[in-house]
């Protein structure tokens, strides 16, 4: 996420008519101590978000998706009879699906109403196991920004206490502060959109898959209720 930060500072103009090439480190260590640890620990904010981000998409895609014939090959062994075939299908297949649809086999011959509570009970648990780290996520978007404004205040509070306590400002003079308070803004700012973003790309795909998880249970429950019918 500071790899945009880093390419737009590359280079500053350091005087009129004349570009020359300085690194953001540079520009990072001009600020002083505060602006190098308010930076380092946005950036390992950074870290984390992208690393959740990377491991929770991936994990709720793959628990998105279902097998076309997983139902289909459920409904023929049950009304078939075959209870162990579907159970054993249940449990070679990794996802939550398959463990609430497992759940419920194991309830057959009770009441329905039983039946969908413990479906139901595995499905919130399934559930929680999706949203693992969101809060981390949306935390991270959160606070990314007010650290960032953090040096802010206190970047521009060293640029001040340098105007009163030199007799000659220059640019130089105010350089160290001004440069914390726009590097932790941009970095605070930066990293809280991403995180943002991510979140709510996340909590989509949550969404979709309890739909998933929904539409294949009362899909399960209906079957039960077919031989009744």
């Amino acid at each position: 996420m500071l790899l945009q930060l880093f390419m737009f500072f590359q280079k500053v103009e350091l005087e009129e008519g004349g570009v020359a090439s300085e690194s953001l480190f540079d520009i990072i260590f001009k600020g002083g101590f505060l602006s190098i640890v308010i930076v380092g620990f946005l950036f390992f904010l950074s870290l984390v978000a992208l690393s959740i981000f990377v491991e929770r998409y991936f994990t709720i895609k793959r628990a998105s998706k279902i097998d076309e014939n997983f139902m289909n090959n459920i409904r023929a062994n049950v009304q078939a009879g075959n209870i162990n075939a579907a159970k054993a299908l249940c449990q070679t297949t990794d996802s939550p699906v398959a463990r609430m649809i497992e759940k419920g086999i194991l309830r057959i011959g009770k009441p329905l109403r039983d039946i969908d509570a413990a479906i139901e009970n595995v499905g919130n648990l399934e559930i929680f196991r999706l949203e693992k780290r969101l809060s981390t996520l949306a935390s991270i978007a959160g606070a990314a920004p007010m650290i960032g404004f953090f040096g802010t205040v206190t970047g521009m509070i060293l640029a001040f206490r340098e105007m009163a306590t030199e007799q000659n400002v220059t640019p130089d003079v105010l350089a160290g502060g001004i440069y914390q308070a726009l590097i932790t803004t941009a970095a605070g700012l930066l990293i809280g959109i991403f995180a943002f973003i991510g979140y709510n790309i996340l909590v989509a795909n949550v969404e979709k898959a309890v739909f998933q998880m929904e539409r294949t249970t009362v899909e399960f429950m209906d079957l039960l209720q077919e031989p009744s019918n």
